[in-house]
């Protein structure tokens, strides 16, 4: 079945993901768009049953105010708007209506169905993917992630051995995470899996950079010459698979508010880019991109294993990338999983993981002072990664974690842990 769908217009409102939600919860599909998409551009979504003009304290650009195109107030389509001064609805909003406007506007005034469910979605996508892509190929970057592998099972469904999944260990991995992709996709769900290790071309690339930004932008790059490179040697391909999903999207900066940080996929894709994209997740949050991999049938735990950026472990090995200190996060950051997986925290925290700064402090090895590394453990939870708070981990898990780290874990001889909430810090240190 066609999902109806509510349309929310991006007038500088900070609240776009908080509408979006609120209207997906009462069984609603929703998507946002930038304020200056055109009438066609409307046209061109399926089910538009109604527009919300949302407003906010980001509505003035540059000193000029954004504006909707006037052609969007005569489409015929229910209209309201959300602290937008300008608009010419004739039902406004100075804040989030309450639950019982809403749905007085989006069932009554719009008259949409309440048919927004996993199910119903997947079958859109899988319409939709077929409809772009036809009988051609798609190149998909298949981390191991959540994101990419549900992307993965997304496109199997739609075109099945059209699908080409390519894994580049780039040498920023997590510890054993190639041989644990390679061993799920190739060997158990029998994926068409190019696998490539470009570990010195990526490190080599990465060489005293320090900037995080710049870094992100060099490893998404790189990835895309990857890709073009494997294309060159196939046949057909003419489009690129990601894992992009809402979030992402958010912190990369949009028309109406500043880039928080650019993610590869958004972000750090290059201008002359000679595939187009299909990104079926783009609209969706984190526990939703979760739910519609277990529609899709993929085991439990592939659809919650720790959330993984694009850039590996390149943004936790903090500064310019040094192999020893990336040797560390690697090393650190495999103890700090098991010790959370024998506490039966894997559960319960949403995402933990340790980084290494570019610095050392003093400390004391065998009766000598010696100048190391710290590791930083970083233990969150969240529900879409828009915000996230602290795991209070018990002091004797730390308490092990630090021993088995500073043991272990060549050139660290300190570890701290990471108390900074969701904002004002993100996730991720870089």
């Amino acid at each position: 079945m066609k999902q109806d769908l509510i349309v929310i217009l991006d007038l500088g409102s900070t609240q776009n993901t908080v509408v979006a939600r609120e209207i997906r919860e009462l069984g609603v599909y929703s998507e946002i768009h930038p304020h200056d998409i055109t009438a066609d551009g409307l046209k061109a979504l399926e089910n538009v049953r109604g527009i919300i003009l949302n407003g906010g304290e980001n509505r003035v650009v540059d000193g000029q105010p954004v504006q909707i195109r006037p052609e969007l107030y005569h489409l015929g389509i229910p209209m309201i708007s959300i602290d937008y001064p300008q608009s010419e609805c004739a039902v406004t909003f100075e804040s989030l209506p309450d639950r019982e406007a809403l749905k007085q506007f989006i069932f009554e005034e719009c008259r949409a169905h309440a048919n927004w469910n996993m199910k119903n979605f997947i079958e859109d996508q899988v319409e939709r993917i077929r409809q772009q892509v036809g009988e051609k190929k798609v190149l998909l970057a298949l981390s191991g992630g959540v994101d990419s592998s549900v992307v993965a099972a997304m496109l199997i469904r739609a075109i099945g051995q059209q699908l080409v999944c390519v894994h580049v260990n780039h040498g920023l991995m997590r510890k054993n995470e190639s041989e644990s992709v390679v061993n799920v996709f190739r060997d158990e769900l029998h994926a068409n899996l190019i696998y490539v290790d470009a570990t010195e071309r990526f490190l080599g690339k990465l060489e005293n950079v320090s900037d995080p930004e710049q870094k992100r932008k060099i490893i998404g790059g790189e990835f895309i010459r990857v890709f073009e490179e494997e294309a060159g040697k196939l046949e057909g391909i003419d489009f690129l698979g990601q894992g992009t999903i809402y979030p992402d999207i958010i912190e990369s900066g949009t028309k109406t508010a500043k880039m928080v940080k650019s993610h590869h996929n958004v972000g750090g894709l290059p201008e002359d880019l000679k595939f187009e994209l299909v990104e079926p997740l783009k609209q969706l949050f984190k526990d939703e991109v979760r739910a519609c991999g277990v529609e899709l049938g993929l085991p439990h735990d592939m659809v919650y294993r720790q959330p993984f950026p694009g850039p590996g472990l390149g943004v936790r090995c903090l500064g310019a990338i040094t192999r020893d200190r990336l040797e560390a996060v690697r090393e650190s950051d495999a103890i700090l999983r098991e010790e959370f997986a024998r506490a039966g925290l894997d559960k319960k925290v949403w995402q933990y993981f340790t980084v290494v700064p570019d610095f050392k402090s003093v400390g004391m090895k065998n009766n000598a002072r010696v100048f190391e590394y710290m590791v930083i453990i970083r233990a969150i939870n969240t529900v879409d990664a828009m915000t996230a708070s602290i795991e209070k981990v018990d002091w004797e898990i730390l308490e092990k974690i630090t021993n088995r780290i500073l043991a272990e874990v060549d050139h660290v001889n300190r570890v701290c842990f990471d108390m900074s909430p969701k904002p004002p810090a993100t996730i991720e240190f870089e």
